[in-house]
């Protein structure tokens, strides 16, 4: 099936030939194609080729929070009713997922269908690394494309700090296109505007890193409004309260989300590896396959602390976000809690054993 004039208006927000063909069941059922522009509390607005709609999802959601229509999501809405509601929505290219601040076993969905995921980091305050590794990690996991920028680089006005700056965040995000920005000045856009120009992209960080500044510089627009952050901290007030996806107009859409004060993993394995890819290189060339790299014989990751070509500040960040991990997993994955409870028990009896070996006097 090809795109037809009646889907053209949908085209700016992302629209083509593979959800067309995705979408084609639901066309000969009479449902209406729309990408989700907002949710909020149980509603959606989404924009179809007859305008912005208003729809509920509880069809959809009844109660499962990762089958949560999102902001992002293609769906299939009823032409009519009253309430009128979204019947389901496509297969996701991606997502992006953290666990829920509560002690639940949930996961929230932030964002649907993302090709870059555009972390702000403010350089009004110090750097936290670990962080930043926490937002690369979920990006990575998404499927999406990170890209790391550091805003309100005129408030850094020595060049060599800014430049230490930058050196510091490459490190910690191998891969990745790290970009300064100051949408005060109007400057270093032009890259961020190609980026993004190329898809859907989601804005993330904490509050006060101006991402609703930054969403406008690349809108062209006051659109979003913005708060100073406060002095005596650094950290910004809510000013973004719900997920917006917004038409961009030098083309791709743009995903400004709430403030993040918790950054929970949520099943991140492969993208905590993608962050830490030099440690699991060197892990590789560890004498042991399963060197815990502490004290075993043969480690290349010590070897690399020893010799200085490793901070231990990346080999503890990167132990402690795959303990979170695996904790997170273990609530929904009984084998994994099995396996746990044995490596605990495992570890005391060698303790208990090694503690009465010394009593007797035979280490």
């Amino acid at each position: 099936m090809t795109s037809s004039s009646a889907f053209t208006s949908l085209l700016p927000y992302g629209w083509d030939e593979t959800w067309a063909d995705e979408f084609a069941p639901y066309l000969a059922e009479g449902l209406l194609a729309g990408r989700v522009i907002r949710v909020d509390r149980g509603q959606c607005d989404v924009v179809t080729a007859d305008g912005v709609l208003r729809a509920d999802t509880a069809f959809v959601t009844p109660d499962d929070p990762m089958r949560v229509v999102c902001t992002g999501d293609w769906v299939a809405v009823e032409p009519g009713g009253n309430p009128r509601y979204v019947r389901t929505y496509l297969p996701r290219r991606t997502a992006f997922v953290r666990s829920t601040s509560s002690q639940r076993s949930e996961g929230q969905i932030l964002a649907a269908n993302v090709d870059h995921a555009v972390i702000a980091v403010s350089l009004a305050v110090e750097l936290d690394l670990g962080r930043i590794e926490r937002f690369l990690a979920l990006a990575w996991e998404s499927g999406a494309q990170p890209v790391v920028v550091l805003t309100k680089a005129d408030l850094v006005p020595d060049p060599v700090t800014l430049s230490h700056l930058v050196q510091d965040v490459e490190t910690t995000a191998p891969g990745v296109p790290v970009l300064t920005v100051s949408a005060h000045l109007d400057e270093g856009l032009e890259v961020l505007t190609a980026v993004v120009g190329g898809g859907t992209s989601v804005l993330l960080g904490q509050s006060g890193a101006g991402k609703s500044t930054l969403a406008n510089a690349l809108l062209g627009a006051e659109i979003m409004d913005v708060q100073a952050t406060r002095d005596t901290d650094g950290k910004g007030r809510h000013t973004t309260t719900t997920r917006n996806l917004l038409v961009l107009p030098g083309g791709g859409v743009l995903i400004d989300t709430p403030g993040l004060r918790g950054v929970g993993l949520w099943d991140a394995q492969t993208g905590v590896g993608q962050v830490f890819a030099e440690i699991e290189q060197l892990a590789a060339r560890c004498r042991f396959h399963d060197c815990a790299h502490e004290a075993e014989p043969g480690c290349a990751v010590l070897a690399a602390i020893e010799a200085g070509e490793l901070p231990v500040r990346r080999l503890d960040s990167y132990r402690k976000l795959l303990r979170e991990n695996q904790r997170i997993v273990a609530k929904t994955d009984a084998r994994l809690r099995a396996e746990i409870r044995r490596d605990w028990k495992r570890k005391g009896a060698e303790g208990r054993a090694a503690m009465q070996a010394k009593r007797n006097g035979r280490l």
